[in-house]
């Protein structure tokens, strides 16, 4: 596997992933009882924007840069969404903690949103990736970093337990680098469809590109059959999806999301849409319908 997240820290699909993901914990840390989180494709958890990777690319500029009025001297905007502002205060924090151009992943982001009573198990199959991951964040004590495939600790740490503690709430991120490109989301369902059996009170959260929406036709279908109790699906498309050649913007597709998720979502997105995306982009946050003959339940979250 050769992919590098340093080449795309900071990017519009980071900004979209990260307020999602920091809506869920916030959802979660809201009830006292602690909670468990998976992160299966973690990454290095911190990224400089400066370093040569991420320069090669220039994806920041129309993501984070975009968001935070560096992009050729635009002056910060007041975010209008909650959740947007969440985001940023988190980037503030990090930037206050690391450096200004520095880019927290996941695993940053869930170390500093979730409490010490919580629990965190970051995955990471890349060696040199794993070794940075483990410096970054080897003095949390509630986090564990394993060098190991995300797919198959989905099987092996769901469901959570340290001890005698069995954790009832939780969320789990996927969000893999999509080498095998389309061919990848049999694997990402058979890892959903696995863990939601495990842990079905949990909070599943797939990250996925788009290139062309068309394609993902398949991938939904299937979809409409995991055995969760609702389904949520957040795009944002920052130009036309017209081309298989680059990432035009991409989605998550959450499985049993926090109650009142889709209202804090959707006034978000829209301010993504306006603020990143160019002529012809695209937004929606909009529930996944059971396919007929499904037992998931038309119900939203509670």
């Amino acid at each position: 596997m050769n992919y590098r997240h340093a080449f795309h820290a900071g990017n519009h699909a980071d900004v979209l992933k990260h307020i999602a993901l920091l809506a869920v914990c916030d959802a979660l840390t809201a009830k006292p009882a602690p909670c468990f989180a998976l992160d299966t494709h973690a990454g290095r958890g911190l990224y400089q924007l400066d370093a040569d990777a991420a320069q090669r690319t220039g994806e920041a500029e129309g993501g984070i840069a975009q968001m935070t009025g560096r992009f050729r001297g635009q002056a910060p905007q007041v975010p209008q969404s909650a959740a947007i502002a969440r985001y940023l205060a988190a980037i503030s924090a990090c930037r206050n903690q690391h450096g200004p151009q520095t880019y927290p992943g996941s695993p940053w982001l869930l170390a500093h949103a979730l409490r010490e009573q919580d629990r965190i198990a970051c995955c990471e199959l890349q060696p040199e990736e794993a070794v940075e991951l483990k410096r970054q964040l080897g003095g949390e004590a509630h986090v564990a970093v394993h060098q190991r495939d995300g797919y198959a600790a989905v099987k092996a740490l769901l469901p959570p337990k340290l001890g005698a503690v069995r954790f009832a709430r939780g969320l789990v991120l996927i969000d893999p680098p999509y080498e095998a490109q389309l061919d990848e989301f049999e694997q990402i369902l058979d890892a959903l469809r696995s863990g939601l059996q495990r842990w079905p009170q949990a909070t599943f959260m797939l990250w996925y590109p788009i290139k062309q929406r068309l394609t993902l036709r398949p991938f939904f279908r299937r979809a409409r059959n995991l055995p969760a109790k609702q389904l949520l699906v957040a795009e944002l498309l920052v130009r036309p999806d017209d081309s298989p050649l680059r990432m035009n913007g991409s989605g998550l597709l959450i499985c049993n999301p926090p109650w009142k998720l889709d209202e804090t979502l959707t006034p978000a997105v829209r301010e993504l849409q306006k603020t990143m995306g160019e002529k012809g982009s695209f937004s929606r946050v909009e529930w996944l319908e059971p396919a007929p003959g499904s037992l998931r339940s038309p119900s939203r979250g509670s």
